[in-house]
C-alpha cells in the first residue's frame, strides 16, 4: 500500500503508476507551493498577494518609468555586489557623477527620481542612449545596460568602430503610445483546436534582408489567415545581440529585437492579427542567457551569481550552449522572469509562450550524455537516485504556468519544449502536474528526416511510422509537427528538399509534365503532414514557409558565409508564381486546415488505428467520427480495398491529396458515396470498399 499526499491525489488517480512515486511528485509540488506562499506574502504589512500583483508591480517598479503626470523619471536597480550606482547617458553628456542612485536598500537595490527639466519636461529625450555605471568598492567601473530595459538598439557602424558592437540601451517613451483596438481572442484549451504557424520575422520576406514588424503585418499575416491557422507563434523576439543564435541568446530579456523595429510596431502586428482571430505565442526563453557581460545579464552587478548559479558551483554554465543558467531559487530571480512573463502579456497583448529548453530546465545534466537518454521509464524523471531533476526549475515551471493561467484565464496558452516526456508536465497544477497545456511533440520531425535519409519507400514500417505518431502519455496533450525551424537549420534541409532536392530548381514548373522525383516528392509531402496532424498530437505546428515546400535551408549571416542573407529569407515569391508546383502544396495546406476547422480532429481522443498493412503500406484509422486512409505504397494502387469503420452509414471523401488543384493525379470521384457494410473488419464493427490509389490520402465523413 502507498500512502498518497494529498497534494499529488489527482495525478496518481489520473495515472496509477506514478502510485511508487507518489512522495516524490509531492516533494516537488510543495517547493513550487512554498515559492507561491513566499511571493504572495512578500508585502510590507504581510497581506496576501496575487501572483498577478507581484508581477505587475515588479516589472512596473523596476527600470524605468516616466510619469506622464509629474513627468518625472523613476528608476529602479537590483545590482546587490555593487557598491555605487550611476545613471549616465546622452541626457547628461555621460556625466558619471551627476546622478547617483541613491538608498540602496537591504536588497541590494538602488533608485533614483528624476524631476523635470527647465522646459518642463522629461529629463531624459525619447529614444536618447542611456548606460547604468556601478562603481565597485575598489573604484572599478562597470558599463552595463539597465537589466529591465525596455528597448536596445545596435550601434551604428561608426559607434561600432570606436567602441564595439556593443548594444546601447534606449529610454523608450514616445509621445503617442499604440493603442490596442482589438479584444484578444478567446481560446477554450478544452474544446478549441490550436493550429500554430510558427515563424521569425527576420527572415519573412523574399530579400535577402532582414524583414521587419511592419513587413510581417502586412505581407504576411494575410497569407497566415488564409492558410486557416488560428495561433501564431513569433521566435527571436526577445533582444538578442548575435542574430545567427536564431534568438535563442538572449541579452535583454524585456528588450524585443530592434532589428525588426519599434514596440509599437510589434503591437499593431499582434493587435491586427488579434483583429483576424489568431492568437499570437511568444517563443520565450527563460532556459539560460546569453554570456555577454556589457549589455546583457552577466556578471551585471560584478558578481557572477546575481541572476545565475555561480561558476564555481558548476551549474552556472550550459556544457553545450555556451550560456549563463539562472538560479530559479533566489527570489530576486523568480521576480525578474514572472514580471518578464506579465509584461510581455500585459504590454505586447501576448496570449501564451512556448517555454524553450525545457529538458535542459528540468535536469541538473540538461538532457545531455547519458542522462539525456530517455526510454520512458518512470525512474528516469522520478526516482531520487535516478532522475537529476533540478527541483527549483520545476518549481519556477510550476509558479510560471500559475502566473500565466491567472493572468489569462481564457485563452492563455503554453507549451514546453520537451523531448524527455516528463510525466505530469502537462497535467494541471491542481492535480500536482506542471501545469504546461501541451508539449512539442520533438520525437516526431526526428522521425520523418531519419526515414527520408535512411529508407527507400518500400521499406517503410508502418508499425514504427504508427508508434510514433501515438506514443504520448494519456491525457497530456502535444503539438505535432513534420517539421519545425530546427529541422531546417544549416547541416540538415527541409522535408521538401529531401524529398525532391536539385530537382526543385528545375522541374517545379507547371508548363511540362512533374517529373517522377517532383510528382514522388509532393505526394510525400502531403500524406506526412495530414498523417501527422490527424495522429500525431492535439494541436499542430509548422514553420513558415513549409506549407508550401520551402526548399534548401536556413543559415543566418555569419563570417563562414560571407554575412549572406540568402538563406536566412522565406521565399514567398515561389508559392505566389502560378507556374511553378509550390502553389499546389500551400493550398493542400489550406484545405488541411480548413477540414480540420470544420470537422475538429486535434484535441479530441486519440485515433483508433484499425491497419497498419506492412506490404500494401496501408493505414486507416478513426479519430473524432472522421475516417482516415493512406496508401503509402509507392507504386500499388488498390480497388474494392475493405476499410474497416465503426460506425454505420454513408461516407463521403471530404479531403482528398489526389486533387489535381492539389497537386494529385485526379484518381478520385469525390461524389461517390460509401455504404457500409454491417460485418466486422479489423475489429470495427463494419467495413467499407473504396479506391485507394498509390501514395494518396482521403479523408471520410459521414453523409448528414
Amino acid at each position: 500500500m502507498y500512502n498518497i499526499p494529498e497534494n499529488v491525489v489527482g495525478c496518481v488517480e489520473f495515472d496509477p503508476w506514478l502510485k511508487p512515486y507518489a512522495q516524490v511528485l509531492s516533494e516537488r509540488r510543495f517547493l513550487a507551493d512554498k515559492f507561491s506562499y513566499d511571493i504572495r506574502h512578500a508585502t510590507p504589512n504581510g497581506e496576501e498577494q496575487s501572483l498577478s500583483k507581484f508581477a505587475r508591480d515588479s516589472y512596473k517598479s523596476y527600470g524605468l518609468h516616466a510619469d506622464p503626470t509629474t513627468k518625472e523619471i523613476h528608476y529602479k536597480e537590483w545590482a546587490p555586489s555593487a557598491h555605487r550606482a550611476f545613471l549616465i547617458g546622452e541626457f547628461n553628456d555621460w556625466n558619471e557623477s551627476s546622478h547617483e542612485l541613491t538608498n540602496k536598500d537591504q536588497f541590494g537595490n538602488f533608485t533614483i527620481t528624476l524631476p523635470p527639466n527647465a522646459n518642463g519636461d522629461y529629463a531624459i529625450p525619447h529614444d536618447s542612449k542611456i548606460k547604468i555605471m556601478f562603481q565597485q568598492e575598489d573604484g572599478t567601473k562597470l558599463y552595463r545596460i539597465p537589466a529591465w530595459i525596455t528597448r536596445a538598439t545596435q550601434p551604428t557602424k561608426e559607434d561600432a568602430k570606436k567602441y564595439g558592437p556593443i548594444y546601447e540601451a534606449r529610454f523608450w517613451n514616445p509621445t503617442e503610445k499604440y493603442q490596442f483596438k482589438n479584444q484578444r481572442p478567446k481560446f477554450n484549451e478544452k474544446n478549441d483546436s490550436l493550429r500554430i504557424y510558427e515563424a521569425h520575422i527576420g527572415i519573412s520576406s523574399p530579400e535577402p534582408k532582414v524583414a521587419t514588424y511592419k513587413e510581417f503585418t502586412q505581407n504576411v499575416l494575410p497569407r497566415i489567415k488564409y492558410l486557416g491557422y488560428d495561433a501564431i507563434q513569433l521566435m527571436a523576439i526577445m533582444e538578442h545581440a548575435y542574430y545567427a543564435s536564431f534568438g535563442y541568446q538572449v541579452t535583454n530579456f524585456f528588450a524585443i529585437s530592434s532589428r525588426f523595429g519599434t514596440p509599437e510596431d510589434l503591437k499593431e502586428l499582434i493587435d491586427t492579427a488579434h483583429g483576424m482571430g489568431i492568437l499570437v505565442l511568444l517563443d520565450v526563453v527563460h532556459s539560460h542567457a546569453s554570456k555577454n557581460v556589457q549589455d546583457g545579464l552577466n556578471m551585471f552587478d560584478g558578481s557572477d551569481h546575481q541572476y545565475f548559479h555561480s561558476l564555481s558551483s558548476g551549474r552556472g554554465e550550459h556544457p553545450l550552449w555556451d550560456s549563463r543558467l539562472f538560479n530559479y531559487g533566489s527570489f530576486e530571480v523568480q521576480r525578474f522572469l514572472l514580471a518578464n512573463l506579465a509584461f510581455y502579456i500585459d504590454t505586447y497583448q501576448f496570449d501564451g509562450f512556448r517555454f524553450d529548453g525545457v529538458t535542459s530546465m528540468l535536469y541538473l545534466h540538461h538532457g545531455v550524455g547519458a542522462g539525456g537518454a530517455f526510454s520512458g521509464d518512470y525512474d528516469e524523471y522520478l526516482s531520487k537516485e535516478r532522475s537529476g531533476v533540478d527541483h527549483e526549475a520545476l518549481a519556477y515551471l510550476m509558479l510560471a504556468n500559475d502566473l500565466v493561467h491567472e493572468l489569462l484565464p481564457q485563452s492563455a496558452v503554453t507549451i514546453a519544449e520537451d523531448v524527455s516526456g516528463y510525466p505530469t508536465l502537462c497535467l494541471p497544477r491542481n492535480m500536482g502536474g506542471a501545469g504546461f497545456d501541451y508539449r512539442l511533440a520533438m520525437a516526431l520531425p526526428d522521425m520523418w528526416i531519419k526515414l527520408l535519409k535512411e529508407k527507400s519507400d518500400d521499406q517503410w514500417d508502418m508499425g514504427h511510422i504508427i508508434h510514433t505518431l501515438t506514443n504520448r502519455r494519456y491525457g497530456e496533450k502535444v503539438v505535432a509537427y513534420a517539421e519545425s525551424h530546427d529541422q531546417a537549420l544549416v547541416g540538415d534541409k527541409t522535408l521538401a528538399f529531401w524529398l525532391m532536392d536539385a530537382a526543385m530548381y528545375t522541374d517545379m514548373t507547371v508548363l511540362k509534365p512533374p517529373s517522377i522525383v517532383i510528382d514522388r516528392g509532393i505526394a510525400l509531402h502531403k500524406m506526412i503532414r495530414l498523417i501527422t496532424h490527424a495522429l500525431g498530437g492535439e494541436a499542430y505546428l509548422n514553420f513558415e514557409g513549409n506549407e508550401f515546400g520551402h526548399p534548401e535551408w536556413l543559415d543566418f549571416p555569419n563570417v563562414n558565409n560571407g554575412e549572406s542573407y540568402h538563406y536566412a529569407r522565406r521565399q514567398f515569391n515561389l508559392v505566389d508564381d502560378k507556374l511553378l508546383r509550390y502553389k499546389f502544396l500551400n493550398d493542400f495546406d489550406r484545405t488541411m486546415q480548413l477540414t480540420e476547422q470544420k470537422y475538429q480532429w486535434l484535441n479530441t481522443p486519440q485515433a483508433y488505428v484499425s491497419l497498419k498493412h506492412e506490404v500494401d503500406k496501408v493505414i486507416a484509422f478513426e479519430r473524432n467520427g472522421l475516417l482516415f486512409v493512406f496508401n503509402f505504397h509507392p507504386n500499388e494502387s488498390f480497388t474494392n480495398y475493405r476499410i474497416g469503420v465503426d460506425q454505420a452509414g454513408t461516407y463521403q471523401v471530404v479531403l482528398n491529396s489526389d486533387r489535381e488543384d492539389l497537386g494529385g493525379q485526379n484518381r478520385i470521384d469525390e461524389n461517390t458515396e460509401y455504404y457500409t457494410t454491417d460485418l466486422e473488419w479489423n475489429n470495427r464493427r463494419n467495413f467499407i470498399e473504396i479506391y485507394i490509389p498509390s501514395r494518396v490520402a482521403l479523408v471520410f465523413a459521414l453523409k448528414k
